[in-house]
C-alpha cells in the first residue's frame, strides 16, 4: 500500500475533524454565550478542554463507524473511497458553515462514507446504516424535543417561588456545569468518529487490524477537534443562540442537560454516533416551547430541520463525484 495515500487520507481525516471542531463547537456553547452565563472565549476554551476529555471516554462509536457501516475496503481504491468520503464530508461542512445552518458534521460523515462505497462498488451495510444511523436520527431529535420541554417544565416547578434574579443568576452558575457536560459528550461523540475512519485506513493499509484504536489516534483525534473548537463556529452560534429563541439561564441550563443525557445515553448504551447538532437544536425547540410555543421560531426551525434532511445525499453526491474524479486523475 502506497503510504504517501495513507499520510493524505489520515490527515484529510484529522482536517475533518477540525472542521467538525469549529462546525460544532457552537453545539456546546451557544446557549451559555446567549444568556451570558460565560463569555466567548472562555467557553470555547472550557469546550475546547473538555471535547478533548471526552474523547479517551470510550471506543463503540469509533468501532460502529469503521465496521458497521460499509465493507472494509481495501488496496488503492479502497484509499480511494476512504478519501472522497472525507471531502464530500468536508465541503459540505464548509458549505453550511458559511450559511450558518447548524447542519450535521456526523450525518455529512455517514453520507459521504456511503456515496463513496457505492460509487467504489463496495458493500453498504443497509441494516447497520438504518439502524445506527437513520434511526437515531429521527429519534433522538424527538427525545431531545420531549425531554427538553419535560425537564422545563420541572424546572418551572421547582422554582416557581424562587426569586426570579437570584434564580437566574444561580442557573448563570449552573450552565457553566451543563455546558462542560455537553463539550464532554460532544468530544465523546464526535472524535470517536473520526477515529474510526483513521483506523479504517490503517486496516487498509495493512498497518494494523480492526481493534483497539492507537494512542496516536486519539490524541490527533481529539487535538483537531479542541483546536478547531477552540477556533469557534460564530454563524452557527448565532443561529443556536439567539435565531431559533432567545434563552434565558434556565432554559439554556434545560436544553444542555436534556442535550447531554441523550449523547451520553447513546454513546454507551447504544454504540449509535447521533448528531450533537439534532440533538442540541431540538432540546433548545422543546425548551423554548414551555413558554409558549409561538415563542419558538418555527420557520428557523423549519429550515434547520430540512437541512438535516438532505445534508446525506448532499454529501454523498459529493462523495461520489470526489471518488470518480480521483480515480480520472489516478488513471
Amino acid at each position: 500500500m502506497d503510504t504517501f495515500a495513507l499520510v493524505v487520507t489520515v490527515g484529510v481525516a484529522l482536517f475533518f475533524t477540525y472542521t467538525n471542531g469549529f462546525h460544532d463547537s457552537a453545539n456546546a456553547i451557544a446557549t451559555s454565550v446567549s444568556t451570558r452565563a460565560l463569555t466567548p472565549r472562555v467557553a470555547l476554551l472550557m469546550a475546547a478542554v473538555m471535547n478533548m476529555a471526552g474523547a479517551f471516554l470510550g471506543s463503540g462509536v469509533a468501532k460502529t463507524v469503521s465496521e458497521g457501516l460499509i465493507e472494509t475496503p481495501h488496496g488503492r481504491s479502497g484509499m480511494a473511497i476512504l478519501f472522497a468520503a472525507l471531502v464530500g464530508a468536508i465541503v459540505w461542512n464548509l458549505i453550511t458553515w458559511y450559511f450558518g445552518l447548524p447542519s450535521s458534521s456526523s450525518h455529512a460523515l455517514f453520507g459521504g462514507m456511503v456515496g463513496a462505497a457505492l460509487a467504489g462498488g463496495i458493500t453498504v451495510y443497509w441494516s447497520g446504516v438504518l439502524e445506527k444511523i437513520v434511526i437515531p436520527m429521527f429519534v433522538s431529535p424527538v427525545v431531545g424535543l420531549l425531554l427538553g420541554y419535560l425537564v422545563m417544565v420541572v424546572i418551572l416547578w421547582l422554582f416557581r417561588r424562587a426569586n426570579p434574579h437570584k434564580a437566574k443568576r444561580g442557573f448563570r452558575i449552573a450552565q457553566t456545569v451543563s455546558a462542560a457536560g455537553m463539550a464532554l459528550g460532544h468530544g465523546l461523540q464526535d472524535a470517536q468518529k473520526t477515529m474510526g475512519i483513521v483506523v479504517m485506513a490503517l486496516v487498509i493499509a495493512d498497518v494494523q487490524d480492526h481493534g483497539q484504536i492507537p494512542t496516536w489516534v486519539k490524541v490527533s483525534c481529539a487535538l483537531m477537534l479542541s483546536l478547531g473548537t477552540y477556533a469557534g463556529g460564530w454563524r452557527i452560534m448565532r443561529t443556536l443562540g439567539r435565531r431559533i429563541i432567545e434563552l434565558d439561564p434556565p432554559q439554556g441550563f434545560a436544553a444542555e442537560t436534556t442535550a447531554a443525557s441523550v449523547m451520553y445515553t447513546a454513546s454507551f448504551m447504544f454504540h449509535a454516533p447521533i448528531s450533537t447538532t439534532h440533538v442540541i437544536t431540538s432540546a433548545i425547540m422543546g425548551v423554548g416551547a414551555t413558554k409558549r410555543v409561538s415563542a419558538v421560531r418555527w420557520g428557523v426551525a423549519k429550515n434547520i430541520v430540512l437541512g438535516w434532511f438532505i445534508t446525506m445525499p448532499a454529501a454523498a453526491a459529493v462523495a461520489a463525484a470526489s471518488y470518480w474524479a480521483v480515480r480520472l486523475v489516478a488513471g
